[in-house]
Formats: C-alpha cells, structure tokens, sequence
C-alpha cells in the first residue's frame, strides 16, 4: 500500500498550492488555474494534491515583475526533454513505454536496465530527467543518485525515484537527496505524467529569451 501523503516530506524545491499561492500573493484558486494553464509547473499526486515545483513559481515572478508573459507553449521547445528511467524489471519498462508513448511529450526517453548503464548515459548527454528504481542487483539507484548529487553540471536535473520501498525503508538508508521527488509503486500514471509535463514546462522556461 502507497504511504499517506506527507507535507513534511516534500522537498524544497516543491510547493503545495497554499504555499505558492503566498509566495505569489494571490489565491489557491488562482494558482490552480495558473497550474492548469501551463503558466506554473505542476502535477497532481494520486491522493489528489498538487505539487508545483519552485522554479517555475519564480520564474513566474521574475516575468511578471518585468511585464513579460510567462506563458509556455511546448511547442516552442528548441530542446527536447532528455528523460532517463533506470528500470531493472523488463515488464515495468515495457510498461512504462507504452504509458508513455500516448502522452505526447517533447521528450527523448532513453530506458537503462542496471545501474552501469545508466551512468554511461550520464556522461554521454547529461540527462534533464531521472526517473530512478533503487532496488536492484550490482550497482542500484543509490549510486546512480549518488553520482548524480555529485556533478554540479547536472544541478538543474529533475529528480525522482519510482520504488517499491517506503519512505521508512529509503529513511533507515540515509534518505533521499534534497530536491528528490519520491513516487510509490505501484505507479500512478496520471501523476507521474503530470510531473514530466512539468518538467517540460521548467525547461521550455530555461530556454525562453
């Protein structure tokens, strides 16, 4: 069973609703249509909360400060979103592919099986996304994350680990970075796809003049 939503254990680089709503200084209502949009990055979690991530809010801020419209149009990506998912289970990978080939994101997707592969893609194009399993035989997601926490080029990348372990488990191991994003399986797709579009939205706004 998937643990109880936690406010607690949301990372910084995360919002609630509430709390953007008062860095922003307007109403829940208002950031939940700036969420819907695409003007904020955010998602829903299974339980129903959105998550927004805290970038976007001050991107939002910057451009409003200075006059400019933040809205985002994928379409205007001049980057595609590089995606890497270490996955060691060959039907949760298939799985995921096949979720994944009908949302239509502005992404490349690139599927790693052990730990060794996924840090030879590390160094061959600096991934924008991991989507990380921790449990695995040989080199597991701790030390992909591990290397990942360590190369500064990489500070900008959009973290989250896709797991059967609870956050109790991951806590007895030293816990989990900041900034990661923590996703139990089994996994909720219309969550996990609301995070991906808010990355895109993250780096369509990186990209903007």
């Amino acid at each position: 069973m998937a643990p109880k939503s936690d406010f607690s254990a949301l990372p910084p680089n995360v919002l609630t609703t509430q709390q953007a709503a008062k860095r922003l200084g307007v109403s829940v209502s208002t950031v939940q249509q700036l969420v819907e949009a695409g003007t904020l990055s955010g998602w829903k979690t299974s339980g129903g909360h959105r998550r927004i991530l805290y970038d976007s809010v001050s991107q939002y801020l910057e451009h409003r400060t200075a006059g400019h419209s933040a809205d985002v149009v994928f379409g205007s990506q001049t980057k595609l979103l590089r995606i890497l998912i270490l996955e060691d289970e060959p039907m949760q990978r298939t799985l995921y592919q096949r979720r994944m080939a009908g949302w239509n994101l502005p992404a490349q997707i690139k599927f790693c099986k052990n730990g060794y592969e996924a840090l030879i893609e590390v160094a061959l194009q600096k991934p924008d996304v991991f989507l990380l399993d921790l449990s695995m035989p040989g080199l597991d997601g701790y030390e992909v994350l591990k290397t990942i926490s360590e190369r500064s080029d990489l500070g900008l990348a959009h973290i989250a680990v896709l797991t059967n372990m609870t956050r109790e488990e991951i806590d007895e191991r030293g816990g989990l970075p900041v900034g990661v994003v923590y996703m139990a399986k089994p996994i909720n797709f219309d969550e996990l796809r609301g995070y991906l579009m808010a990355c895109c939205a993250s780096l369509a706004r990186r990209q903007a003049p």
